[in-house]
């Protein structure tokens, strides 16, 4: 019974300390940034996301295609807003007033092109 006890206090002590380093990391260093697209269809959520995911020190990222909003989750130690902004552009997306880089945008499927004479 004894046994079963320290074990059960164990498990306990474990939880309560994974849970008070996951909060301590999300606020000291995890920072939000949400970055006006160019985007326009799923396809260019799946390939901003994707580069997303590719880049050092972000945690996540999420387009809302409606809004065309990307939000991106980051560890502030690793990189930063301009380096995440940067990184739109490289991949052929408008990223607030920055344009695309123009030879990433030419690289983008059609359905993923703005309007003709906006860009």
């Amino acid at each position: 019974m004894n046994k079963l006890k320290v074990l059960f206090f164990s498990m306990v002590m474990a939880f309560i300390s994974i849970n008070v380093q996951a909060q301590t990391n999300q606020s000291g260093n995890q920072k939000t940034v949400e970055i006006k697209t160019s985007a326009v269809c799923n396809m260019c959520k799946h390939t901003l996301e994707k580069a997303m995911a590719y880049e050092k020190g972000v945690k996540s990222s999420n387009l809302d295609v409606k809004s065309k909003v990307l939000t991106v989750v980051f560890d502030s130690r690793k990189t930063n807003a301009d380096n995440i902004v940067k990184a739109v552009t490289e991949t052929g997306y408008d990223a607030n007033e920055k344009p695309a880089q123009e030879r990433a945008y030419n690289r983008l499927d059609d359905c993923c092109k703005k309007e003709m004479g906006s860009h």
